[in-house]
């Protein structure tokens, strides 16, 4: 085996070199001592040239477009004597750098933590060769050490920051609703007989021509990006004029006609890189129409099980025949990947198991470059193996992604290493054991049956005890142990407030009255504190704050906890709920906790049709009757149009109260709104029965197919 590898001991009078061929490895042959000359005692040479007689062997550098002609590629070789690193241009080499450093067990784990080995001697085998060529060609992560461009470097990352002139959802960039939409609406789509600003009438010539000159300025003042994208916006909206409608049929679908405008605008600028987002409504590929070679789609399927492998999912016949056809249809096929759960940074997401599979599929099916999601700059749940987990992966889909992973948790975490192992791996047991569908729009309430279940939240909790309790002498550890726990701490505290004054929940009754339990109020101010000394500024998507997360949890804890004495009684729905806003049942209308702002928690919603719930008095002596409702037009949740309020006795059934709500105006803020019911002597009935009318159908500023006026009702209290 000696007598196969070359032996690199650096010793003094013995130093090894260094050479940097010409001017274009001269950087990088710095970066490279740098480094080496942290593991070993004595410095490395720099030698300019290659010839120079030294008996101590040698890494060379070159930059050599005839050796490696393909971008992003690398050539790590050796002969008996020599080491040579040989790439396309710089930023390959400097990949090369880091590839060959990585061999003798260097390694950047985050942006900020990296690990030196100190070495005596380094080996390499003799007369190796090897070109390394990405498994895809372009490899965007959206994590927060890649922010970093070291991190992005080391891992072999591009930055979509850096290289889109323009992206994303962009029609409302490039052509100004605020600017055209009174003048010229028929430069916007013509949706359910309405223009619509949300999307343009993609057969309009003036649109092509002012989408064009917007294009041309941007170009202009972006020379050095690579990709410029036109995309519909973040709506399910498109034109149906008769000449879009016409295209649309032609062509499989909205799809069609947005094809034909990028085709236009793409054939003016056949040097630019555009790409499109094939997302909701322009999801598949269209038919009988010629892509333009400049044009790179970008796929999003938005609505997959994480909690699978494509391949392991058994209805996947749709997908693979849509990316299928896809990788027919355009000849720059890109794919936008999600991988963690948007509503909810710190709720564990157990889909490690599943991106090796995937990613290997997507290069089977010719996808040629990937834009992978996750949390942009918030440190969320496992953040930090997460993004080195899917960087070594989507530069090569063949990682071993086992060894990678226990060389990633021994190196961070240590000796605690083996419990953050089986606490993942449990996750993933469990969730596979659950058969869950894990949607990037959960929430740890829905999980509270499968995978994060009171049982399952046990014994996660004993895994992350036994780290801490491993990690107490080594501060650096203990810190990302406890960072791991904010993500068990978050589920509690959430499925608390959803159980309420049931076991898990948040409140104990002592008397007659409920309090709060001992001490939560304060591991909660803890959680904030921790969550903003992490750097995790907002716990989701949409923007909640840490600070905002406490207040909102202690108004809760302390105002939405009620008794009255319709907890004793039936009730009952004469017409059923929506099952994934019927959590709790009938139970949900009378468990004597109030909703709050999220309609996840706590709130029981009617889509489209009458909310209908009968009680039995049991000659129960109340007076008054309230209940709240929500109004988020943004998620298609308004008001009610109508309550009545029908008492039954003697076989017949009686309207008691009626009351109607005002005009409906538009209004995007989040409102709850009480409706009290008094000095009634419900007593004297049998039954009282709940009628809440929706709007008989949703206003123009929120008209979408498929959508209807939702109801979200919650604790309908009897006192």
């Amino acid at each position: 085996m000696a007598q196969n590898s070359l032996h690199l001991a650096n010793t003094k009078g013995q130093e090894i070199s260094i050479v940097s061929s010409d001017e274009n490895t001269q950087k990088a042959s710095v970066l490279l001592k740098t480094y080496l000359d942290q593991a070993f005692e004595n410095p490395f040479l720099i030698q300019n040239n290659k010839s120079e007689n030294t008996e101590s062997s040698k890494i060379i550098l070159e930059v050599n477009t005839e050796s490696v002609s393909k971008k992003d590629s690398f050539i790590i070789k050796s002969d008996e004597k020599n080491i040579y690193l040989i790439g396309s241009s710089e930023k390959p080499l400097r990949y090369a750098i880091y590839t060959l450093l990585e061999t003798w067990s260097f390694r950047k784990y985050t942006a900020k933590d990296s690990f030196i080995p100190k070495l005596k001697e380094v080996t390499f085998p003799k007369n190796f060769n090897k070109t390394y060529t990405p498994s895809f060609e372009y490899r965007a992560l959206f994590y927060p050490d890649c922010y970093d461009e070291n991190f992005r470097e080391w891992h072999k990352l591009d930055w979509h920051i850096d290289d889109f002139g323009i992206w994303g959802h962009s029609f409302y960039k490039l052509l100004s609703a605020k600017e055209y939409f009174k003048t010229n609406p028929d430069f916007f789509a013509l949706y359910e007989g309405k223009r619509n600003a949300e999307s343009l009438c993609m057969s309009n010539d003036t649109v092509v021509k002012i989408v064009s000159k917007k294009m041309a300025e941007i170009i202009s003042q972006n020379s050095n990006a690579r990709f410029f994208s036109i995309s519909q916006n973040d709506d399910v909206v498109y034109c149906e004029c008769d000449k879009c409608k016409a295209l649309n049929e032609k062509h499989g679908g909205p799809q069609g006609s947005l094809y034909y405008f990028l085709n236009k605008i793409a054939a003016q600028f056949p040097k630019t890189k555009i790409t499109t987002l094939a997302y909701l409504h322009t999801y598949k590929a269209p038919k009988n129409i010629k892509i333009k070679p400049n044009i790179y789609t970008i796929f999003c399927p938005i609505e997959m099980d994480r909690g699978k492998a494509i391949q392991d999912i058994p209805d996947n016949s749709s997908f693979l025949n849509t990316l299928s056809k896809w990788s027919t249809t355009t000849e720059h096929l890109y794919l936008w990947d999600y991988t963690v759960e948007f509503t909810n940074y710190l709720s564990p997401f157990p889909n490690f198991h599943t991106f090796s599979k995937n990613y290997k599929l997507y290069e089977q099916n010719k996808v040629k470059g990937l834009f992978v999601q996750g949390y942009a700059d918030i440190p969320g749940d496992l953040y930090e193996l997460r993004q080195y987990l899917l960087a070594k992966i989507i530069w090569d889909t063949d990682t071993d992604v086992e060894a990678v992973t226990n060389d990633f948790l021994n190196g961070f975490y240590g000796n605690a290493a083996p419990f953050v192992k089986e606490y993942i791996n449990l996750l993933i047991q469990n969730q596979k054991k659950s058969d869950r569908f894990l949607n990037i729009y959960t929430n740890p309430i829905e999980s509270r049956n499968t995978f994060l279940s009171p049982e399952a939240m046990d014994q996660y909790d004993q895994l992350i005890s036994k780290a801490e309790m491993v990690s107490k002498g080594e501060p650096v550890i203990a810190k990302r142990i406890l960072k791991l726990r904010l993500a068990l701490e978050y589920v509690y505290f959430e499925q608390a407030k959803f159980y309420g004054k049931e076991p898990h929940g948040m409140y104990q009754k002592i008397g007659d009255s409920f309090s709060v339990k001992d001490h939560l109020e304060k591991r909660v101010q803890n959680f904030v504190q921790n969550c903003t000394e992490f750097g995790i500024y907002e716990l989701s998507e949409d923007g909640l704050s840490p600070e905002e997360y406490g207040t909102q949890w202690n108004y809760i804890a302390q105002n939405n906890v009620v008794d009255h004495v319709g907890e004793r009684l039936k009730y009952e729905f004469k017409t059923q709920p929506e099952p994934e806003f019927n959590l709790k049942k009938e139970n949900g209308l009378h468990d004597g906790i109030k909703g709050y702002k999220d309609y996840n928690l706590n709130w029981t919603g009617w889509y489209g049709q009458n909310a209908e719930i009968i009680i039995s008095g049991n000659n129960t002596d109340f007076t008054s009757l309230e209940f709240q409702c929500l109004e988020d037009q943004r998620h298609w949740i308004f008001l009610p149009s109508k309550i009545i309020i029908k008492g039954f006795k003697n076989q017949k059934w009686r309207t008691l109260k009626e009351e109607k709500e005002p005009y409906l105006t538009e209004n995007y803020a989040f409102t709850i709104k009480k409706y009290s019911f008094n000095n009634i002597s419900f007593r004297n009935f049998d039954k009282i029965k709940i009628i809440v009318a929706p709007e008989q159908k949703l206003p123009e500023w929120r008209e979408r197919k498929n959508k209807k006026p939702m109801l979200m009702i919650d604790e309908i209290i009897l006192k």
